[in-house]
């Protein structure tokens, strides 16, 4: 059984499960007796005494009726993306035109996510390997030599013999 109680000192609901013998308000985190707190709704879910305890907030905010999230149509709430870029100044037309000139998985990735993804990518990855591959990607060679400094300080890869092996 789920219980939607009030504060009697800052006017808080909440829901109470089953019937503690105290409970405490969240907001200012007074207790009180469960036996001695006005029950406002009475469920046997969860999910009702939420719904009751939304209800009774609506009612006080004086905001009209309770609105189900569920029967919300998500896509008709705001602006549209399109409207959304005009409004910014922006075609939308180009916009997606640049989005679909990244191939799938060229999102926008970390420099060191470039050189880790290289380790996967090449055969031997090299030092010269590894900044040619990343060069292809955007990223300086002084920030791959930065990256592998790290990730050899941190033990996730190691070098022999010039080739570079993830741990």
């Amino acid at each position: 059984m789920y219980a939607v109680v009030g504060c009697s000192n800052c006017r808080a609901l909440w829901v109470v499960e089953d019937r503690p013998e105290t409970t405490q308000c969240p907001r200012c985190r007074s207790t009180h007796r469960f036996e001695r707190l006005k029950a406002f709704a009475e469920t046997d879910s969860a999910d009702a005494a939420v719904r009751a305890r939304s209800e009774l907030l609506a009612e006080r905010a004086d905001e009209g009726g309770f609105v189900d999230p569920a029967t919300v149509d998500a896509e008709a709430v705001g602006m549209s993306e399109e409207s959304f870029l005009a409004a910014s100044g922006l075609d939308a037309e180009e916009v997606t035109a640049a989005g679909d000139r990244r191939g799938p998985g060229e999102g926008s990735r970390s420099r060191r996510q470039v050189v880790l993804d290289a380790f996967e990518a090449l055969e031997a990855p090299t030092d010269d390997a590894v900044r040619a591959y990343a060069a292809e990607h955007g990223v300086e060679a002084a920030d791959v030599d930065r990256v592998l400094s790290k990730l050899q300080r941190a033990g996730e890869v190691t070098r022999s013999d010039g080739v570079y092996r993830r741990l």
